[in-house]
C-alpha cells in the first residue's frame, strides 16, 4: 500500500510520483510496476547529495552536498522539497541552474529535506 509523500520512479521512462492519495496497492508507469524510492543519507563517493539546509532571513536555504552537485544535462538535480507536518514545499530545478533553493518555511516546521538527483536517485538530510 502507498503511504502520503511517497516517492516512485518508473524503471522505463524515469517519470517521478509523489502520493497525495495513499492506499493504492500499487503504481504503474509503462505497464510496468513503479520502485520505491528511499532516500540515502550519508554521502559515502566524492559526489555529495546529502542536503543541507542552514536558516537565513525570512525562511531556510537548501544547498545540496557540502561541495555543490553537478547540474549537468543528464546529471543533475531535478527539485528539492521541504517536508513540513502539512505542506511540501518543492523547488524545480533545471541543468545549469545552482543546486540549491530557498523556502520561507521556519527551521522548527521542518520534518524533512530530500532531493532527487536524476543519475543517483532520492537523498534526505538527517535531523
Amino acid at each position: 500500500m502507498t503511504n502520503l509523500r511517497e516517492l516512485y520512479v518508473c524503471s522505463i521512462c524515469g517519470n517521478v510520483v509523489e502520493v497525495v492519495n495513499p492506499g493504492a496497492p500499487a503504481l504503474v508507469c509503462c505497464n510496468k510496476p513503479m520502485n520505491k524510492l528511499e532516500a540515502g543519507s550519508v554521502d559515502a563517493s566524492l559526489e555529495k547529495h546529502v542536503p543541507v539546509f542552514e536558516v537565513v532571513d525570512g525562511g531556510i536555504k537548501v544547498n545540496v552536498g557540502s561541495v555543490a552537485h553537478p547540474m549537468e544535462e543528464k546529471h543533475f538535480i531535478r527539485f528539492i522539497e521541504v517536508l513540513t507536518k502539512d505542506q511540501v514545499l518543492r523547488a524545480e530545478l533545471s541543468p545549469n541552474q545552482a543546486p540549491s533553493a530557498s523556502f520561507m518555511v521556519k527551521a522548527d516546521d521542518v520534518v524533512e529535506v530530500r532531493e532527487y538527483c536524476t543519475i543517483h536517485g532520492l537523498w534526505k538530510a538527517s535531523k
